[in-house]
C-alpha cells in the first residue's frame, strides 16, 4: 500500500507543475525552448509531443538531445558468433547505424584476372584490410569490388574492384595478369598488374623474364615473374596473395611449370576461420607439366596446355588462373565483414 500511495503522490505532483513557465533556473517545461536564464546543465522538457516528451541539455550555447547508448544496426546478412553481432556484405548495401559503437572489420577487394593464353599470368588478389573503428550513427555505403575479368583476345587480366565501408576503409583490387607470352609482344602486356596483390608476368621472347606486379603496402604481395625458355615453352608467374608472393614459373628441357598463386591470409572474424584472398596460379603453353595452384583463398588454378580452367572462387578475392593454349579466368569477387560485441 505505502508503495501505491508514494506513485500517487508523485503522480499529483506532476499533475500541478506549471509548465508555463520556468521551474527554476535548471529545469524548463514548455513547447519551445527557453530564451533566456540558459546555463550550461540546464534541461529543457519540450511538450510539444505530450506522448513523448522530448529532454534537451544545454551546453555550449545551445540545447542538445543526450545521446542514446542503446546501439542497433542494420544491413547485409546478419548472424550472431558468441558474443559477437556480423554483418556479412556479399553485395552492394547500406550499414545503417544507430548510435556509438567500435567495430572490428574485414574488407576484401576483389580478385585480378588471369592473363591470355600463352603462358598467361595468374591473377593477382584482392587486397585485404583488418581493424577497427568507431562508427557513430549514420549510413556508411559498403561496396563489395567485383572480380577482374579474364583476359581475350590477346590481352593481359584486368584489375579486380576496390571493396569499401564509406569512405573510412577501402581495398584495393587485385592485378590483372600479364598474357600474351613469347615473342612479337609488348612488354607492357606481358608484365602483371599491380594491384591490392600483383598480377604474375609472363615470358617475352626467347630467354625473357616479365615481372609480376606489385602489390600495396599493408594488404597484398607482389606477383611472380614468368619465363619463355624458347620456343613454346612459355609459363606465367603465379599472381601474389593477401598473405605471400606469388611464385616464378620455372623451367626445364621441355617443359615448364606455372608459377603458383601467393597465399591468402586467414580470419575468423565470420564465426569460421576462413582463407581469403589467394592468388591464381601462372598459365603454361606447352611441353609443360602443369599450370600453377592457386593460392590457399580462393586463387583459381592455371591453365596446363589446353585443358580445363575455373574461375576464382566467388566472395574471397582469390585471383584468376593464368591461361595456357586458351584464355585465363575471372577474378573472385570481394566480400566485408563487420562484427561487435552484442
Amino acid at each position: 500500500m505505502g508503495r501505491a500511495r508514494d506513485i500517487a503522490n508523485v503522480l499529483t505532483t506532476i499533475q500541478n507543475i506549471d509548465v508555463s513557465s520556468s521551474l527554476d533556473s535548471r529545469i524548463y517545461i514548455n513547447s519551445a525552448s527557453p530564451t533566456s536564464g540558459n546555463t550550461d546543465g540546464r534541461l529543457w522538457i519540450d511538450i510539444s509531443t505530450a506522448s513523448a516528451p522530448v529532454i534537451q541539455t544545454y551546453g555550449s550555447n545551445s540545447f542538445k538531445q543526450p545521446v542514446l547508448s542503446k546501439f542497433s544496426a542494420t544491413g547485409g546478412t546478419k548472424t550472431i558468433s558468441g558474443s559477437y553481432t556480423v554483418h556479412t556484405f556479399t553485395s552492394l548495401d547500406n550499414f545503417i547505424v544507430v548510435g556509438n559503437k567500435q567495430i572490428e572489420y574485414l574488407v576484401v577487394a576483389g580478385g585480378g584476372g588471369g592473363g591470355d593464353n600463352e603462358g598467361g599470368g595468374g591473377g593477382g588478389a584482392g587486397g585485404v584490410l583488418t581493424g577497427t573503428t568507431q562508427l557513430s550513427s549514420g549510413t556508411y555505403t559498403v561496396t563489395i569490388g567485383s572480380g577482374g575479368p579474364k583476359a581475350i583476345d590477346v590481352s593481359k587480366g584486368s584489375n579486380g574492384a576496390n571493396s569499401s565501408i564509406g569512405s573510412i576503409v577501402v581495398a584495393t583490387g587485385g592485378g590483372g595478369g600479364g598474357g600474351p607470352g613469347g615473342a612479337g609482344y609488348t612488354q607492357s602486356t606481358q608484365e602483371g598488374n599491380s594491384g591490392g596483390s600483383g598480377g604474375g608476368g609472363t615470358g617475352g621472347a626467347d630467354g625473357v623474364s616479365r615481372s609480376g606486379g606489385v602489390g600495396t603496402s599493408g594488404q597484398g604481395f607482389s606477383g611472380g615473374a614468368g619465363y619463355h625458355r624458347g620456343g613454346y615453352h612459355v609459363s606465367g608467374g603465379g599472381g601474389g596473395g593477401a598473405g605471400g608472393a606469388g611464385g616464378n614459373s620455372t623451367t626445364v628441357v621441355n617443359a615448364g611449370t606455372g608459377g603458383n598463386g601467393g597465399v591468402g591470409i586467414q580470419s575468423s572474424i565470420s564465426g569460421t576461420l576462413v582463407y581469403y584472398a589467394g592468388g591464381g596460379g601462372g598459365g603454361v603453353h606447352a611441353a609443360a607439366i602443369s599450370g600453377g595452384t592457386g593460392g590457399l583463398g580462393g586463387g583459381a588454378n592455371g591453365q596446363t596446355a589446353s585443358g580445363a580452367i575455373s574461375d576464382a572462387t566467388i566472395n574471397t578475392g582469390g585471383g584468376g588462373g593464368g591461361g595456357g593454349n586458351g584464355n585465363g579466368s575471372n577474378g573472385g569477387s570481394g566480400v566485408v565483414i563487420i562484427r561487435y560485441l552484442t
